[in-house]
């Protein structure tokens, strides 16, 4: 099951937050068509955040068509997100693994390290580096 977490810095509403979460977690095959979110007073309790807050992020991605509230028992994943094969996945996060690991031994911290990450990502986007 997923555990969601909430970034106060991040500057993004804490909705949209849990609905990155859930997405990123379909891509990554951490969750599967069938699993259960969640319980939205679970979430509540563990992240100090008004219950709208949760069902909002619940009912956008219900309407995306990946998750269904089934009521009385919560909500379960439906849908997929289409991409790159899983197994595609594992030789890049090791590289990316590798790469953290230098970072972290240039000096970096993990804010620094999210910023250049974050400026690379979008540069290499707008040049339309594949």
């Amino acid at each position: 099951m997923i555990e969601f977490h909430l970034d106060a810095r991040s500057g993004v509403a804490p909705y949209r937050q849990l609905i990155h979460q859930v997405r990123h977690a379909l891509r990554l095959g951490l969750l599967r068509e069938g699993d259960q979110l969640p319980k939205v007073k679970d979430v509540v309790a563990g992240l100090a955040i008004n219950p709208n807050t949760v069902l909002k992020a619940y009912r956008e991605l219900e309407y995306e068509g990946l998750v269904a509230a089934r009521p009385g028992i919560g909500t379960f994943v439906t849908g997929t997100l289409d991409g790159v094969p899983l197994a595609a996945h594992e030789p890049l996060r090791r590289e990316l693994q590798r790469w953290l690991a230098k970072a972290r031994r240039a000096g970096l911290d993990d804010e620094s390290i999210e910023a250049l990450f974050a400026s690379t990502f979008r540069s290499a986007g707008e040049e339309g580096i594949a």
